[in-house]
């Protein structure tokens, strides 16, 4: 097992994804991906930009208006375990809407979401690479997810929001995601009332108002482009660098997020089947959308000084930069301002391929020790940041207001 397998996608996953992972998208753009391409072949076709989530809309709207959500927080922060039974003291409503959302789907093979698990062993240092820099500083140039997180609550303490949303990047590449003693099923249920209490507050803020072209956040057209910066960004890129794949692990991969996007409560018919639909709607929802915005230049230049103050020589905002340039692409390092460094940029370049054939055993020369040590280095502190930062439980709650300097 790959040492830094799990570990490395909470602290990676969700952590440079402070945006959130499975939050909020880009700038809309005509949908006219096929119901037939989804996981059960059918559907409606309803455009999913004016698609929300009504059953947790309504209620939560409901609890925050009634002053209700404090105590609703309180009393879910002991809930964690999936097969743990919904606490007694919440609102009745409330409780009967957990015991039906924290159900898998009836199609869920947990066979694939054993092999799911082999594919998380395995390549666990590159997904926590690519968690990180390809889909969580994506998220700074998806705008509406960009605005979303600078105007609401997790704007206001990035530090809180980077832990809960890595919850879920470590929680679902656990060994018993799914499980009855692991955490998935409650942590995306947990974040499913986020967005809802998000979509209600939100547009109450007159700046994220301003800043919006849309009049209600999170759609499920939203959180499919998250999505597709999450696991579609993670197997162009594993691809891209030739890492051998077991065609059972990568369907594991899928269906353990086919499964993840339900329990956020996005429909079936948006769901892809297969990894070429999913290819196919990401090239249509969001490889056109992504654009830079000043709220998310500042998100990024936060998430850049990860390594500030720390005692982790290689965590210093140029090397995380060059890492960003290499990953994303000039386009978007210019759009976020991150220079392209003399030192760090051109050695990713030339060495991260011959660097991906050594770990896999394809390659023995070629690539000088010193230049392999440098570039493991680097991982590993990066993955022991985030585990030490793992020390204090971490619970994902409602929140009950926008972001207080922008309210």
């Amino acid at each position: 097992m790959d040492s830094i397998s799990r570990r490395s996608l909470l602290r990676t996953g969700g952590t440079l994804g402070a945006g959130g992972a499975l939050a909020v998208a880009g700038q809309a753009v005509p949908w006219t991906w096929a119901p037939a391409w989804s996981r059960p072949g059918e559907g409606s076709g309803a455009d999913p930009h004016f698609v929300f989530d009504p059953e947790a809309d309504d209620l939560i709207a409901r609890l925050l208006d009634a002053g209700e959500i404090p105590r609703v927080n309180q009393i879910l922060r002991g809930w964690t375990t999936n097969a743990q039974p919904v606490p007694g003291g919440l609102p009745a409503e409330l409780r009967d809407f957990l015991q039906r959302a924290v159900r898998l789907p009836e199609w869920t093979d947990h066979r694939k979401l054993a092999d799911a698990v082999r594919f998380n062993e395995k390549r666990g240092t590159y997904l926590g690479v690519l968690y990180g820099f390809a889909s969580g500083m994506m998220s700074t140039v998806i705008p509406r997810e960009a605005r979303a997180v600078y105007y609401s609550k997790g704007g206001s303490d990035m530090k809180s929001r980077i832990s809960k949303t890595a919850k879920l990047g470590y929680d679902v590449s656990s060994r018993n995601a799914y499980q009855p003693d692991g955490e998935m099923a409650v942590t995306a249920v947990k974040t499913r009332l986020s967005h809802a209490a998000v979509r209600h507050l939100l547009p109450q803020s007159p700046h994220w108002e301003r800043a919006a072209d849309e009049t209600k956040p999170i759609s499920q057209a939203d959180i499919m482009v998250t999505w597709h910066s999450l696991p579609t960004t993670v197997m162009r890129n594993l691809r891209a660098w030739q890492v051998p794949l077991d065609p059972a692990e990568e369907e594991g991969f899928l269906h353990s997020w086919q499964v993840t996007a339900y329990m956020l409560g996005v429909e079936d018919q948006y769901i892809p089947a297969t990894w070429e639909t999913a290819d196919l709607q990401a090239r249509q929802v969001l490889d056109p959308i992504l654009a830079p915005t000043p709220e998310g230049i500042k998100l990024a230049d936060m998430l850049l000084d990860l390594g500030f103050n720390l005692d982790l020589t290689l965590l210093s905002r140029p090397v995380l930069g060059a890492l960003t340039r290499f990953i994303l692409g000039d386009q978007i390092a210019d759009w976020l301002h991150i220079p392209r460094e003399p030192v760090w940029s051109p050695l990713l370049e030339h060495a991260w391929g011959p660097f991906v054939q050594i770990r896999e055993g394809l390659l023995t020369a070629g690539l000088p020790r010193e230049t392999y040590w440098m570039i493991d280095e680097l991982l590993r502190q990066f993955v022991l940041y985030y585990m030490a930062e793992l020390r204090m439980p971490i619970t994902i709650e409602i929140p009950t207001f926008n972001n207080p300097n922008y309210a």
